[in-house]
């Protein structure tokens, strides 16, 4: 399921992320290229709701992980927030739509 909204909650800490403007499609594309990455955006993209990072059950270290949502978040893909000592992150589904219509649904497709 693909929603159509970014919107985190008002409580926490947002982390920084590019203005819709400043998104790519070259950023976008290299960093969905990467099959982790790839499985982080599908995962967000069936959930509806923000998911907190450790509930992706990644098999990789605990830093190549936060590597992977940085890249994902600055890239502008993802938002995130912390929650004390909890890192949430949402797909930026609405705004990758705007800024790149079909784009991301093709490549959720694909799957």
């Amino acid at each position: 399921m693909l929603t159509g909204r970014t919107q985190l909650p008002p409580s926490g800490k947002a982390l920084p992320q590019p203005d819709l403007r400043e998104i790519e499609v070259d950023r976008v594309l290299r960093a969905l290229g990467e099959p982790v990455r790839l499985s982080i955006v599908r995962a967000l993209a069936r959930s509806d709701h923000p998911m907190n990072c450790s509930s992706f059950g990644l098999t990789v270290s605990k830093s190549t992980s936060t590597h992977h949502f940085k890249v994902l978040r600055e890239s502008g893909i993802i938002a995130q927030y912390e929650e004390g000592t909890a890192r949430y992150s949402e797909l930026r589904s609405a705004e990758l739509e705007q800024r790149f219509p079909g784009l991301l649904v093709a490549i959720l497709a694909a799957e």
